[in-house]
């Protein structure tokens, strides 16, 4: 599709680079959201809805994810976000909004880390800056066995309920079922990727101290994934920080509580462009 087209579908198009997918609609301010583990860019399809009419979305499924190709072999955090910056340099967005869910949320900060001038805001939903400890590395390294003996789908199903808070478990258990019947097909070799990757990564506070821009927080106060201790102390490390605490709330808070996520996204976007 070229340009010209482009310009004209936006409010509603899906395309693809040579590896990734990636919607792009609305007009206005871009905003670009990554998606976290084990998931595609339909976990934004909440804020989607609403976000396209206030703004511009571009929605990657990142590589091995979605409708993208397969991850690469030689997967970094570093060259996943240099693949986010190809993305931006082929729409020509010179500078945007990035949030990043959970696994998302590492990408972003690599990007920060390599390419601040090209934001204006960095969002952490669900995520931190803080490198793993020894305990969850080896919670990963255990998770990368169990995926390669038992296969994705097990998996899926075995480790999807946690990532919602107990409220959710109890009054909307067919949200549960749902993202585990999308996801339950998700490639086995894409997933050891990712977890070898989470496992390298860095530890990223000190591109939060350094970060000029403002960072935007969302934490689920039942977020078991994510130390609750450890997304509040990160959130006194940049300059100037935005945190919002979501109650009946655990990992998964663009599904479990899309109408704050919704309404915290847009003011956020419209403090920025203030």
């Amino acid at each position: 599709m070229d340009r010209t087209s482009n310009r004209v579908n936006r409010a509603s198009r899906a395309t693809a680079t040579p590896t990734l997918f990636y919607r792009d609609q609305g007009s206005g301010h871009p905003v670009l959201l990554l998606h976290g583990f084990a998931e595609d860019g339909a976990i934004w399809d909440n804020q989607a809805a609403f976000l396209s009419a206030h703004c511009r979305l571009i929605i990657p499924d990142l590589p091995g994810c979605g409708r993208s190709a397969a991850v690469p072999v030689a997967n970094t955090m570093e060259e996943m976000a240099a693949g986010i910056k190809e993305l931006s340099d082929r729409l020509e967005i010179e500078r945007f909004v990035l949030i990043g869910h959970s696994l998302g949320g590492y990408i972003a900060l690599a990007f920060a880390a390599q390419y601040p001038e090209r934001l204006h805001a960095l969002g952490l939903f669900h995520s931190t800056a803080y490198p793993d400890s020894e305990e969850k590395k080896a919670s990963r390294r255990k998770a990368i066995e169990f995926i390669r003996k038992n296969g994705a789908a097990t998996f899926i199903r075995q480790s999807t309920p946690n990532l919602f808070a107990a409220y959710t478990r109890e009054q909307h258990p067919e949200l549960i079922g749902a993202t585990i019947d999308r996801y339950a097909g998700f490639s086995p070799d894409s997933l050891v990727a990712y977890y070898e990757a989470m496992l390298a990564r860095s530890d990223r506070t000190a591109i939060l101290r350094q970060f000029s821009g403002p960072v935007f927080f969302i934490i689920g106060e039942d977020d078991t994934i994510i130390p609750l201790q450890q997304s509040l102390e990160q959130c006194y490390l940049p300059s100037l920080s935005h945190l919002h605490l979501i109650k009946n709330t655990g990992h998964e808070g663009m599904l479990e509580s899309p109408a704050p996520y919704n309404r915290l996204l847009l003011d956020f976007i419209n403090f920025i462009h203030a």
